[in-house]
């Protein structure tokens, strides 16, 4: 997609495929096909959709944490100059939380149970730094401050399991944000946690990248939780990117019967008090299952003929608004001019 000539890229991915091996004698399992995205610096990318939608794989590949000894990655992931696909493990080393931070869906899982919180911040930045052992500290606080976590100093003595999730969660955001790092990729970092305080942890995300510049690619299966901080949105369904929009664009003129779906499903205040909850008809696909024509034909309701044989491609529906659907490309070369 064409962004805007005043944007600045950080990551350019093209043509991005994720493959994992099944077995002796079996072809490898592709989960990714074909993904093409860009986020530029200080932007806030959501990407969503139903779990097994190839979220967290293709997100998790471009610092390459899926298990190598079985994982295959294709294609381009352009970070300011650098492909990550082929850099060596070397170089990616000295981005991967670093340049490039993450945050998991779990903060306890995410930390070690026998380490204070300070010794864990400190190890961080010694790897990532070359700050002594006191500047080390001072930065630790600061880093605590930055992601308003309560008392600073005190906190670097406590262990994890002496504090809430959301401050768990805090935590491991500013252990992300300690190598400097310009990208932050944040897979359901709310899933973990009670409904206030994953709006906390959204709100602190986008309250950082706006203070810092910093940018987010955030992989959440819930469209309401995005749905006011998001710059742009990806839309996910069997291993291939849907619909790619602004929020606007997803929100108010989805164009690809499985965002509508998704927008549809979402609990709403202003129900009737007895109305059912909308779902999509079917079963998702499997991961790694192929399909002739379009993956969501078989649950779509307004499937054409073209549907189950011919796969649509990301075409322009409107600017900067791109849909694989058959039905909206249709539509807009139908459209009066």
């Amino acid at each position: 997609m064409r962004r805007q000539d005043t944007a600045e890229v950080l990551l350019d991915v093209e043509d991005l495929t994720v493959a994992y091996d099944v077995g002796p004698g079996r072809p490898p399992l592709q989960i990714v096909h074909g993904a093409s995205f860009r986020i530029d610096r200080g932007e806030l990318v959501a990407i969503v959709g139903e779990s097994g939608s190839g979220k967290t794989t293709m997100v998790q590949s471009l610092i390459r944490l899926n298990p190598q000894d079985r994982c295959h990655v294709g294609g381009h992931a352009r970070f300011e100059g650098i492909d990550l696909v082929a850099a060596s493990e070397r170089a990616l080393g000295n981005i991967r939380c670093g340049r490039i931070g993450m945050i998991f869906q779990d903060p306890y899982n995410a930390l070690n149970p026998v380490i204070t919180l300070g010794k864990q911040m400190d190890e961080a930045l010694a790897r990532h730094t070359s700050l002594s052992k006191d500047e080390r500290r001072a930065r630790t606080i600061e880093l605590f401050e930055m992601v308003r976590l309560p008392d600073p100093s005190s906190l670097l003595r406590v262990y994890p399991h002496q504090v809430s999730g959301g401050m768990r969660q805090r935590v491991c955001i500013a252990m992300a944000l300690s190598g400097g790092a310009e990208l932050l990729l944040a897979d359901e970092p709310t899933t973990a946690l009670d409904v206030t305080t994953q709006h906390q942890i959204i709100v602190e995300l986008n309250h950082l990248r706006r203070q810092t510049g910093l940018a987010v690619a955030l992989v959440t299966h819930n469209l309401a939780l995005v749905a006011n901080i998001a710059d742009r949105i990806l839309v996910m369904y069997g291993g291939r990117i849907v619909e790619e929009g602004t929020r606007d664009d997803i929100f108010f003129r989805p164009r690809h019967p499985y965002t509508q779906g998704l927008l549809a499903a979402i609990p709403r205040l202003d129900a009737e008090k007895d109305a059912d909850l909308a779902q999509i008809p079917g079963e998702p696909p499997q991961p790694g299952e192929l399909s002739i024509g379009c993956g969501f034909a078989p649950r779509c309701q307004v499937a054409l003929a073209r549907c189950s044989t011919d796969r649509p491609p990301a075409g322009q529906v409107a600017e900067g608004h791109r849909c694989a659907c058959w039905v909206a490309l249709e539509a807009v070369e139908s459209a009066p001019v």
